[in-house]
């Protein structure tokens, strides 16, 4: 036997042939349990042989529900057993284990090429690990109400590279040079650099001063 492209079939001639389907489910079981290892503690992955409902439970990682290989299937697997036109993805849908824990689920159905169900890959993540995490996490980006509408300081640099940037733009966005601005336009840009806080250096106002062709006592005129 040869595939399509004529590479000869590698499967011995002593080792049966497997069923389309078990090979479907097969592959979904390699699937289950890599995602499983991927998420230790965390989510439990099953997969149900739909094709026997009375112990489905073929595979499952992160047992967090307390089921066991061989469990009955779902009723989420007995509704695709029973209509195969039922959906293929149930996805993100509130859950809980038996002792209670919250739990986000999704469920992935499997069919062969006939259109039947064979298999199905659920995804129950417990959320009761996450939410304190969560409230963690809100505890750790909250500021203090106290100072909320009161910008303290920015956190950008203040280098002479930056000051210089910032004044070339304020000319360029009126077709001139620093040195080319009026006395207004000049006036303008020493005070927004002072709202900006790039007069925090000690050699800030000399640079303006020297950019801009006035005296230093002009610039600190100009942020009055």
């Amino acid at each position: 036997m040869t595939y399509p492209t004529g590479r000869p079939d590698d499967t011995r001639a002593d080792q049966p042939a497997v069923p389309e389907d078990e090979h479907l489910v097969r592959e979904a079981e390699r699937i289950a349990v890599a995602v499983g290892r991927m998420f230790p503690g965390l989510c439990e992955v099953v997969l149900h042989d739909l094709r026997r409902p009375d112990n489905a439970i073929r595979t499952i990682e992160n047992n967090l529900s307390g089921r066991q290989v061989g469990d009955s299937a779902t009723e989420l697997g007995l509704r695709r057993i029973a209509d195969p036109d039922y959906p293929s993805v149930i996805q993100n849908y509130s859950n809980q284990f038996p002792d209670g824990r919250p739990a986000k689920s999704t469920s992935i159905g499997i069919k062969n090429a006939e259109g039947r169900y064979v298999a199905a890959l659920c995804l129950n993540l417990d959320l009761s690990t996450l939410s304190p995490l969560a409230l963690t996490l809100a505890n750790l980006v909250a500021t203090d109400v106290e100072h909320q509408d009161e910008p303290l300081e920015t956190l950008r640099d203040r280098s002479g590279r930056e000051l210089r940037s910032a004044i070339d733009s304020f000319a360029a966005e009126r077709s001139s040079t620093p040195r080319g601005l009026n006395r207004d336009q000049k006036r303008e840009l020493v005070r927004r650099l002072h709202r900006e806080g790039f007069f925090e250096t000690r050699s800030s106002a000399q640079l303006i001063a020297d950019q801009l062709g006035v005296s230093r006592a002009t610039v600190y005129n100009y942020t009055k």
